[in-house]
């Protein structure tokens, strides 16, 4: 897989919202081809039970190829039982090798915003994962958030994360939307994206900031008045689209958290169950309205749930 060329990339906007796409690509002859899948939930115990199943997808990754593994961290709670095991696996030597080739990426980020701001997303890794993580890993990349040049810099990121060979395991989670409807990364209903979209620039409201903040106090995310200043005055989430997501070789997607998010046994089940259109536009129409969906076209997925967001 060759990397896109920063000239190959096309400038796309839908209302308030920036997508870069592969210029070469015809979006709806992409999505009128994609085979539709059944996604078979795989119920597991606990939270440490998803995070051990999400290592052990790592560890089968690097049996399955020589060489690097490039992978696309999933934030919030979805993840963090895996970043705790991996944080421990970092603090001892039995995993130094498999460490060694991981390439780390993240999928979305908080923009502008100064990189080393206590509410980048990155500090949550940071604080999951642990230092010895980040000194032994091959490379961790992140959204550049601190430029005057947004758009250009998310272009070089996709480039960056391309010219490694391509994602070998997207880690994604589910987020419920209003009306049954649901994201993947940041990629939000009504945002426009298509089967070509590598990434785009979403903007973001007043409330989802002072969500975010809150969230981070309390989780225990050392955050100064000035960060906060600076969080309430970012305009738009980065995010990977949904060619990044459908390119990946595998997707891990874990959803641990409908007990206190409930919305997400409505959503998730609207994504099982829902029948795709076979026309290439109502189906853009239908994907354009609950980006879930984008999952039930990748061949090669395993959805990891504990077993209330099963519950009717």
């Amino acid at each position: 897989m060759s990397a896109p060329s920063l000239q190959s990339i096309r400038r796309r906007v839908v209302g308030s919202n920036v997508w870069l796409s592969h210029a070469v690509n015809d979006a709806q002859a992409t999505l009128a081809r994609l085979s539709v899948q059944e996604i078979k939930p795989v119920v597991l115990a606990s939270e440490e039970a998803v995070g051990r199943a999400m290592l052990q997808e790592i560890e089968a990754a690097a049996r399955s190829k020589e060489g690097d593994l490039v992978i696309i961290l999933l934030g919030g709670r979805g993840a963090q039982s895996l970043h705790r095991l991996l944080g421990a696996l970092a603090r001892t030597d039995e995993a130094d090798e498999l460490l060694g080739r991981l390439c780390v990426f993240t999928q979305d980020a908080l923009a502008p915003m100064r990189m080393e701001s206590g509410l980048s997303f990155v500090r949550d890794f940071e604080r999951l994962l642990g230092a010895a993580f980040f000194k032994k890993v091959k490379s961790f990349t992140s959204m550049r958030t601190d430029t005057d040049d947004l758009e250009g810099e998310l272009a070089r990121y996709t480039e960056q994360l391309e010219s490694l060979g391509g994602i070998d395991i997207f880690f994604l989670g589910h987020g419920p939307e209003p009306g049954g409807a649901s994201h993947l990364a940041y990629i939000k209903p009504g945002s426009g994206a298509t089967a070509s979209d590598v990434a785009g620039l979403i903007p973001i409201s007043t409330s989802i900031l002072e969500h975010h903040i809150a969230k981070f106090k309390a989780g225990g995310s050392a955050v100064t008045e000035a960060d906060e200043a600076e969080c309430r005055t970012a305009t738009h989430i980065l995010t990977l689209g949904p060619a990044a997501i459908l390119r990946a070789r595998r997707i891990v997607q874990s959803i641990v958290d409908a007990s206190t998010a409930p919305a997400k046994r409505v959503s998730y089940r609207r994504v099982l169950k829902a029948q795709i259109a076979r026309d290439s536009a109502a189906r853009a129409a239908q994907f354009n309205e609950n980006p879930g969906l984008w999952t039930r076209l990748h061949p090669n997925l395993s959805s990891l749930v504990l077993p209330d967001v099963l519950v009717a």
